[in-house]
């Protein structure tokens, strides 16, 4: 291979390789791409080829030319080149593989000079190159011939714009010198994609082909039509080389003696050629190399960080220590406790922000869940009145009673206690199963030990079982308790004297309340058509009589208010592709609720939402809908059944005296199921947990068998070890590497108003060594004075300095061309200051 700077580079890249590979990381250097840009016939397929040091690209027609050849550099210890669409098979001779690229370049576009867009991929192994993409793209052509296209050039222009577009991509802009330098559109296009020139190099080809008596040397000094990065000149082998298999070695020592030998060139002649070419490449893939390390050094420094103490603990960690075994039982039963008391009185060192858990949940449940199941109970306003009415029937049997019987509000007193049990018994089982996720979330600390964890959670849940049906029978003699006697005496009972009092009390509260907001938030109505907008959010504010809704929570811009009146709720499926939970309201008298709508869907983000709306329209008195069965039942006895005048003031009160004492028995029993489940389940639990979980886990069996580590805790241990040894090593190497390379500083910024705004052409400034255009017939004459030194322009490389105030206006002139004799200086004309 010709390339020895890449040959230098190749063990600073193993070697960060190497540092990543230590801890199984891939080191991502994305080192840049190489795209060589030019005309026709500039030598864009000889510059490539100097760079990679190998004879492998067709010659003769253009044919590469007419698909971009992606080529990609793989590090390896033997060489030989794939392509992309001869998937396994080797190519070990070069020949060969410039004979595949010429197949596969007709087999597309066929013979007639068409072109395609669609890369060839080639694939090169080699010991003695890094791993870099180096592109070689179409020539960019004016005129279509054969088969190509009319808008050819625009073609060409957009393929080749593809892959220049890429920040991590080198372009090299190729220009011929015989051709005119100002309408290269190489420079165009890189100006186009580079405006800063950060990532453009010039390169000058064909400098041996120039006519006798002219030169490049003002281009190649960067005076004329300068470049941040400058020019670079290259002599490549001539088609007669080439057919005479003329070596790259023989080229490039051909090369030397032209730029020392010849007049113009041999004072810069270390600056020029193609290993000149290659150094510069190769200080930007080294400038990108030192580029990556800091984000590398910072991510593996972090990484190290993280595992100290980790790795710290495991240094000398014996797992077959017996001492070890007991100390580490004791600390983890100790940290089981710790973290179960955490999650329950909420001091936890880990929140969840993501749901409610713990001693949270349970407080929703005590406070929520179960009110809702008490509200739940509450039955029909009609069918209460028909049992009442029954009832008083039933007790005075044959005789009409004179007087409300007391027997009568009993009986319904206690068919309305016997209802909450279904809710108590429930609340316990919500607590329980809230109690043994508690438990499994802290048994995840325990991992390490699958015995011990599996022991740690059978033992727990076995308790909150068996304290499961003492909290239940406990729970439900509290309601036995109620029904044994009931207690008409008791201060906040109204009595048989203030019933119908408390009627007309009743009434006056309820006209009072018509304002009382009950509750506000944000709502999806969810049967909104398609056609009107589809589903909508809007601000809900739930009051005693009414639900309202408006554009926003300023609450300015009402959209509907739906009054209460014969209203249920009813929940509704969740529908596939929707992610809200849906309830819906709707008449009990088959009514339009809003608008044409039957029904009024209504979604929130979670059914924790829903049962808190359900809860808040049951205090507003809007129930969950009955099974059709009892609803058929109730309108069928409903029908059938009428009352007089003197019935319906009995029913009047002892319906405001059982109001009046369920009142009583449900704040008491709000009170009392909260209290006895916290006394028999979970403090009872936790103090199970602080004292006798590990009295039972000695009782198990054998305390070295509950302690074995899994074989992923070992896994694990030997991978920190590993890893945290690895990674040492790594910043180490990345330190070497940080202080055996050498950083090349960017060049400074050029004028180059010459390119305009937008990388149209302008002629350049006048100036007494500036070329002018001549005919290949015309000799030189004597030259001018020396120019004077570069100034960079003061918007910075690649600006428009016409634009700029600071900027001496330029006549326009004609755009120069390198083949170029210098003039004799004007008698009128002196140098720029």
């Amino acid at each position: 291979m010709g390339n020895r700077g890449m040959e230098d580079l190749i063990p600073l890249v193993n070697k960060l390789q190497d540092a990543f590979s230590y801890i199984g990381q891939a080191c991502n250097l994305d080192l840049p791409q190489i795209a060589v840009v030019g005309g026709q016939s500039a030598g864009k397929s000889s510059v490539l080829e100097n760079f990679v040091g190998r004879d492998f690209l067709p010659r003769g027609s253009g044919i590469v030319t007419r698909r971009p050849l992606v080529l990609q550099l793989i590090s390896a210890t033997a060489e030989w080149a794939e392509f992309l669409h001869c998937k396994g098979k080797k190519f070990t001779d070069f020949d060969e593989v410039r004979q595949e690229i010429e197949a596969e370049t007709d087999r597309i576009t066929g013979a007639n000079k068409g072109i395609s867009p669609v890369p060839i991929n080639l694939r090169v192994y080699s010991p003695h190159v890094l791993n870099l993409t180096l592109i070689d793209l179409p020539g960019i052509t004016k005129v279509p011939v054969g088969d190509q296209p009319v808008d050819i050039e625009q073609q060409i222009k957009e393929m080749i714009m593809q892959f220049i577009t890429r920040e991590s991509c080198l372009i090299l802009a190729v220009t011929p010198a015989n051709t005119d330098l100002a309408n290269s559109d190489a420079l165009k296009l890189s100006k186009d994609v580079d405006p800063q020139g950060l990532r453009t190099i010039g390169v000058i080809t064909k400098l041996d082909l120039m006519d006798e008596g002219t030169d490049a040397r003002d281009v190649l000094e960067n005076k004329l039509l300068p470049l941040r990065r400058g020019y670079i000149g290259v002599v490549n082998r001539s088609q007669k080389d080439i057919d005479g298999k003329k070596d790259i070695k023989a080229a490039l020592e051909a090369e030397r003696k032209f730029f020392f030998s010849h007049p113009s060139y041999r004072h810069m002649a270390d600056k020029m050629g193609t290993p000149r070419l290659q150094r510069v490449l190769n200080e930007q893939l080294t400038n990108h190399i030192r580029d990556t390390l800091p984000a590398f050094r910072s991510k593996l420094q972090s990484q190290l960080l993280a595992l100290d103490k980790e790795a710290e603990e495991y240094r000398g960690y014996r797992p077959d220590d017996p001492s070890r075994k007991t100390k580490q039982l004791l600390q983890m039963v100790q940290q089981f406790s710790v973290d179960f008391e955490k999650r329950i009185e909420g001091s936890g060192d880990q929140v969840d922000t993501v749901e409610l858990s713990g001693g949270a949940k349970i407080n929703r449940i005590f406070h929520e869940r179960f009110p809702f199941e008490l509200v739940k109970m509450e039955c029909d306003e009609k069918e209460m009145r028909r049992e009442i009415s029954y009832a008083i029937k039933n007790i005075h049997g044959i005789r009409t009673g004179l007087f409300t019987p007391d027997m009568a509000f009993e009986a319904i007193v206690k068919k309305q206690i016997m209802k909450l049990k279904g809710p108590c018994v429930k609340c316990v089982d919500m607590v329980i199963q809230e109690l043994i996720n508690v438990v499994r979330q802290c048994s995840n600390k325990l991992e390490s030990f699958p015995m011990l964890r599996e022991e740690t959670e059978r033992i727990v849940t076995s308790h909150i079982r068996d304290r499961e049906s003492r909290a239940k029978d406990q729970v439900l003699l509290l309601i036995d308790i109620e029904l044994s006697y009931i207690n008409t005496n008791h201060e906040d009972f109204i009595g048989f004297a203030n019933a119908q009092q408390r009627s007309s009390q009743t009434n006056k509260s309820q006209s009072s309340a018509t304002n009382q907001v009950i509750r506000k938030g944000w709502l999806t109505i969810n049967n909104i058509s398609i056609m009107k907008g589809g589903a909508k959010e809007y601000w809900f504010v739930l009051t005693a009589e009414s639900l309202s809704w408006f554009k926003d929570d300023e609450e300015k811009e009402k959209k509907y208010m739906l009054p209460l009146d014969n209203l249920k709720v009813r929940d509704v499926e969740k529908s596939f592709m929707s992610s809200k939970h849906i309830f819906c309201i709707f008449n009990t008298e088959s009514r339009n609720v809003y608008k044409d709508n039957r029904t009024l869907e209504l979604a929130c983000d979670s059914q924790e939402d829903v049962d808190s709306w359900k809860s808040s329209l049951l205090r507003a008195g809007v129930y969950p809908e009955k099974t059709t069965t009892v609803e058929s039942e109730t309108t069928t006895t409903s029908d059938n059944f009428s009352m007089d005048p003197q019935l319906e003031r009995k029913v009047e009160t002892i319906r405001n005296l059982v109001d009046s004492y369920m009142a009583i028995v449900n704040k008491c029993t709000r009170d009392l199921i909260p209290k006895t489940i916290m006394h028999l389940m979970i403090i009872n639990v936790k103090d199970f947990i602080n004292a006798e979980l590990l009295a039972q886990l000695y009782s198990t069996g054998d305390q070295n068998t509950l302690m074995d580590e899994s074989q992923e805790q070992a896994q694990r241990r030997d991978e920190v070890l590993r890893t945290h040894q690895a990674l040492k090593e790594a910043l180490s190497i990345i330190g070497d590497i940080s202080t055996s390379t050498i950083t090349t500083p960017m060049p400074p910024p050029v004028d180059t108003s010459w390119m305009g705004p937008g990388g149209n052409r302008r002629s350049p400034p006048p100036s007494p060594t500036a070329p002018r255009r001549m005919s290949s017939g015309q000799r030189p004459g004597p030259r001018g004075a020396p120019p004077p030194p570069n100034r960079p322009g003061p918007l910075g490389p690649f600006n428009n300095s016409a634009d700029s105030p600071q900027a001496p206006s330029r006549p326009n002139r004609a755009p120069p061309s390198i083949p170029s004799r210098r003039p004799p200086p004007s008698p009128t004309r002196q140098a720029p200051p």
